[in-house]
């Protein structure tokens, strides 16, 4: 089946690549996903504006991946959460909550799902994360949670 991409798919292609996948891994993962759509000859025109968003939103070119990593790691972030009297959250801390936290201290805007937080994130205290900014760019995020 031949698709159209809407979103990065790991191994697969990033948003505005027409793909073709098996009909099964179509319909039952990228389609309910909305990650990809049917391609049709119409469809061209999305795939033109799909691409063109893309351009805005990526990062220029290694040099700029490079300044974005500088300030990442020159950034206080401070991420307030719901804790109780021991310093244990109610819940953890997820990528979500540390692009918000990023973008609310004055940083780049992060796509979520390039942050990758390799040990849950429990407690208050200090923790880090990292950022894959471009390829073979790489940012370690740095910031403190605090009971809210």
């Amino acid at each position: 089946m031949k698709l159209i991409l809407t979103q990065e798919v790991s191994g697969l292609g990033i948003a505005g690549d027409v793909v073709t996948v098996k009909d099964g891994y179509a319909r039952n993962f990228l389609m309910p996903r909305s990650l990809a759509t049917p391609w049709t000859k119409g469809g061209e025109k999305q795939v033109v504006q799909i691409k063109r968003a893309r351009k805005v939103r990526e990062i220029r070119d290694l040099d700029h991946a490079q300044e974005v990593k500088a300030q990442l790691e020159g950034l206080t972030i401070t991420l307030p959460a719901k804790a109780g009297d021991a310093g244990r959250l109610f819940g953890s801390v997820t990528s979500a909550d540390v692009a918000a936290a990023v973008k609310a201290a004055g940083g780049p805007v992060l796509d979520k799902r390039k942050i990758e937080i390799t040990k849950a994130i429990k407690s208050v205290g200090k923790h880090s994360a990292v950022v894959q900014i471009h390829a073979g760019v790489v940012a370690s995020v740095k910031f403190e949670v605090v009971s809210a």
